[in-house]
């Protein structure tokens, strides 16, 4: 995740927060429309503080965080170039790249 997507993140739980605190703590107890406004901010909380500690991705990637990794990334016997991530995505990106300016 970027820290632009850090920032949206945070930004999105502080404002959900801010409407289910003040629903939560109003005079009368929320009821109705407003509970399922309360309900829906609790979500919104919780989806947005989930996306905030999922942290960077198995690949390391910042383009593909939730990609899969390539097989080859740690193999003694038939090692990446060096410089290469352990992004298959990525990879494979780089070695079409390479079939390429061989040809």
């Amino acid at each position: 995740m970027s820290v632009r997507q850090q920032q949206a993140e945070l930004e999105e739980l502080q404002a959900a927060l801010r409407v289910a605190y003040d629903l939560a703590f109003d005079q009368e107890p929320p009821a109705g429309e407003q509970a399922e406004v309360l309900v829906d901010a609790l979500r919104r909380a919780l989806v947005a503080a989930q996306a905030l500690s999922d942290g960077p991705g198995e690949t390391g990637c910042r383009e593909h965080p939730r990609g899969a990794v390539d097989p080859l990334h740690g193999d003694k016997q038939d090692p990446l170039p060096p410089g290469w991530g352990r992004c298959l995505l990525c990879n494979d990106r780089r070695r079409r790249a390479a079939g390429r300016r061989r040809r």
